[in-house]
C-alpha cells in the first residue's frame, strides 16, 4: 500500500535534526556563554583576558559554524524553511523563554548593574570585571554595564552579519548592505567612541559620541552641558558639535529624500543592523497590517 504525501511544500521539509557541523557550532557557543554565566555569579577567574578572549571567540565562532552548517552547501535562494514550526521564531516555549531573559537582561543594565559586577568607586566584580581587560585596552577606563552590552551587541551584528551574508550570498544588494552595517557598529557605535574616551585627562574632556547617533536618537546630545563639553574641548570637539548639526539639517534631509528611510535603518542604524541579522529569522512575526504601517510612518 502506497504511503500518502500530505505535505504540499515546493521547497521540501526543513532538517529535522542538526546536522554535525551545526551540533558542534551549538556546543561551541553554549561553552562560551556558560563562561559569561559564571562570571555572573562572581566565578573568580584567574587571568580575564584569556576567558573573556575564550569566552567572546567561542560565541562567535559558535554562530558562524552554526550559519556555515545551515547555509554552507544550499543551493542560491532565500531559505526560510521551518521558521512558522521552530519553537524560537513562532512564539513557542523557547521564544518565551528567550524574550523573559531579555528583558531580565534589559531591567538589570538599566536599573540594577550591580547585579552583574558594576562597582561605583571601586574594582569591578562579576560579569563586568571579566571585560575590564577589553576595556582597559580601548578606552584605559575599566569596563561598565554599558559597555559589556555593547561589546555583546557587536558581536551579535558581526557574527549573524556573517550568517546573513551566507543566506543571501547570491544578492549582491543585502551583501553591501550587510556590511555597512557590521562597519558602521564596529567602527562608529563601538571603537571610535572608546577611542574617544582615552584622549580624555585631567585638562580635556570629549563627550562620549556615537557618530551615527543623529538627534533625536540621541536625544540629549544639544543639552548645555554637552554643548559645553564639545567647546571647552577645542577644534575637536567643536568639529564634532557642528557635524552634529550638519547630520541633522543637512545630511539627513539629503539621503532620506534621495533613499528613503532606508539609507539609516537598513544601512547605518545599530538597531537597524541588529534587526537585518540577529533579527532575521523573527521578521515573519512582525505586523503587517496597514495600521502598524500607518504608525511607522
Amino acid at each position: 500500500m502506497s504511503t500518502i504525501q500530505r505535505n504540499m511544500s515546493l521547497t521540501g521539509d526543513a532538517p529535522a535534526a542538526l546536522n554535525a557541523l551545526q551540533k558542534v557550532a551549538t556546543i561551541l557557543g553554549m561553552m562560551g556563554v556558560l563562561i559569561l554565566v559564571l562570571a555572573v555569579f562572581n566565578f573568580d577567574f584567574p587571568n580575564k583576558t584569556l576567558w573573556l578572549t575564550i569566552a567572546l571567540s567561542e560565541i562567535t565562532l559558535g554562530i558562524i559554524l552554526f550559519a556555515k552548517g545551515a547555509y554552507g552547501n544550499s543551493l542560491e535562494g532565500i531559505k526560510n524553511h521551518g521558521v512558522w514550526f521552530k519553537s524560537i521564531s513562532s512564539r513557542g516555549y523557547l521564544a518565551w523563554i528567550s524574550g523573559i531573559a531579555l528583558t531580565g537582561f534589559y531591567i538589570i543594565l538599566y536599573f540594577f548593574p550591580q547585579y552583574i559586577g558594576l562597582v561605583e568607586g571601586g574594582p569591578n566584580k562579576g560579569l563586568v570585571a571579566l571585560f575590564d581587560p577589553l576595556s582597559y585596552m580601548l578606552s584605559g577606563n575599566p569596563a561598565s554595564q554599558w559597555f559589556v552590552y555593547g561589546t555583546l551587541y557587536t558581536i551579535a551584528i558581526f557574527a549573524f552579519g556573517i550568517k546573513f551574508f551566507w543566506k543571501y550570498r547570491h544578492n549582491r544588494y543585502e551583501k553591501i548592505r550587510t556590511v555597512s552595517v557590521m562597519f558602521f557598529q564596529t567602527a562608529f557605535a563601538f571603537l571610535i567612541p572608546e577611542f574617544m574616551a582615552r584622549l580624555n585627562d585631567d585638562n580635556f574632556n570629549l563627550p562620549y559620541y556615537d557618530l551615527k547617533n543623529i538627534w533625536p536618537l540621541n536625544y540629549y546630545n544639544f543639552e548645555q552641558y554637552r554643548v559645553d563639553d564639545f567647546i571647552n574641548a577645542g577644534n575637536l570637539g567643536l568639529g564634532l558639535l557642528i557635524f552634529g548639526v550638519v547630520s541633522i539639517l543637512v545630511i539627513t534631509p539629503i539621503l532620506t529624500y534621495k533613499y528613503g528611510k532606508r539609507w539609516y535603518c537598513s544601512w547605518v542604524c545599530g538597531c537597524g543592523g541588529l534587526a537585518e541579522t540577529a533579527g532575521d529569522p523573527f521578521r515573519h512575526l512582525s505586523d503587517k497590517s496597514q495600521s502598524a504601517w500607518k504608525i511607522e510612518r
